[in-house]
C-alpha cells in the first residue's frame, strides 16, 4: 500500500478546527474498548494536535491527509505531548452530558499514587460518563503538575516533603500556582458538541473558563474521593490556596 492510498483511508478521520486562539487539526473517532473495572465498554477516541506556529497553521490547516501524513516524520510528536478525549454515547445530539477535563497526572494516573486523587478521579470519572450514559472524558497531556512539567513536579514533591504545600512549592520554583490552559480542549469540544454539559469537576476555575468561551454549561457535579492520610493535605490546600469547591468534610472519611 502506498502513502496515497494510506491517505485515503485517513482522509474521512481527521479534520481541522479553527479557533480564536489556536487551531487544532483532530483524528477520529476510533473505536476504543476499555477495560473499566472488568466489564469492556467501547468509548470513541480523539486525539489533537494544536497548531501554532503562523507557517505550519498555512501549511498543515490547509493540508490534505496526504500532505499530513507526509509531514508526520519531521515533527518530532513523540519529543512534545499530544492530548486526547474519549467520547461515549451520542455526544453530539444527547440533551446533556457529562464532560470531564482530566489533567494528565503521570504519577497518580499511570503508577496509583496515593500523594494525590487524580488516579481515582480518572477512573470514577469514565464510570460517571459511562452510568450517566453520555459524554466526553479530556485528557490534558499538558497539564502536569498543573502546568509545570513532570520534571519540575518531581523536584516540587521534594519540597512537599520537607513541609511545603503544594502551592508553596510550585512558587518556591518559580512557578504561579496554576498555569493551566484550556482553550485547545474547548475548540475540540465545542466542535464536537453544541448542546449543554454537566462539568465533572470540584475546580471553579475550569467552569469559568468554559463558561468564558461561550459554552452551554448546564451545571457541574463534584468529584470527591479516595482520601487518605496520603492526601489530606494536599486535598485541603486545593480548597484552602486554590480555591476548589469543597464538598463534604474530608475528616469524614478518614
Amino acid at each position: 500500500m502506498n502513502q496515497k492510498d494510506v491517505a485515503t483511508l485517513l482522509n474521512d478521520k481527521i479534520q481541522t478546527i479553527r479557533g480564536e486562539q489556536s487551531s487544532t487539526i483532530l483524528v477520529g473517532p476510533i473505536k476504543l474498548p476499555v477495560n473499566l473495572e472488568g466489564e469492556t465498554v467501547v468509548f470513541q477516541w480523539y486525539c489533537w494536535l494544536p497548531v501554532r506556529d503562523e507557517a505550519d497553521r498555512q501549511d498543515l490547516l490547509n493540508a490534505t491527509a496526504d500532505t499530513i501524513v507526509k509531514r508526520l516524520s519531521t515533527l518530532n510528536l513523540a519529543e512534545g505531548q499530544q492530548s486526547s478525549v474519549l467520547v461515549y454515547g451520542d455526544l453530539q445530539q444527547s440533551e446533556n452530558a457529562l464532560v470531564r477535563m482530566h489533567s494528565i497526572c503521570h504519577t497518580g494516573d499511570i503508577f496509583g499514587s496515593k500523594r494525590c486523587d487524580c488516579g481515582f478521579q480518572l477512573h470514577q470519572s469514565m464510570k460517571m460518563i459511562v452510568e450517566h450514559g453520555t459524554g466526553a472524558l479530556f485528557y490534558l497531556a499538558n497539564h502536569e503538575g498543573r502546568g509545570i512539567g513532570l520534571f519540575s513536579k518531581a523536584m516540587a514533591y521534594i519540597l512537599q516533603e520537607e513541609g511545603m504545600d503544594t502551592v508553596e512549592a510550585n512558587h518556591q520554583l518559580g512557578f504561579e500556582d496554576d498555569t493551566r490552559n484550556y482553550v485547545d480542549a474547548i475548540n475540540v469540544l465545542r466542535h464536537l458538541r453544541q448542546k449543554p454539559v454537566t462539568l465533572i469537576t470540584n475546580n471553579p476555575k475550569k467552569l469559568d473558563a468554559l463558561k468564558k468561551s461561550g459554552m452551554n454549561v448546564a451545571g457541574r457535579m463534584p468529584l470527591w474521593g479516595d482520601v487518605s492520610q496520603y492526601n489530606e493535605r494536599y486535598l485541603n490546600t486545593k480548597v484552602e490556596r486554590s480555591g476548589h469547591l469543597r464538598d463534604f468534610d474530608f475528616r469524614e472519611v478518614l
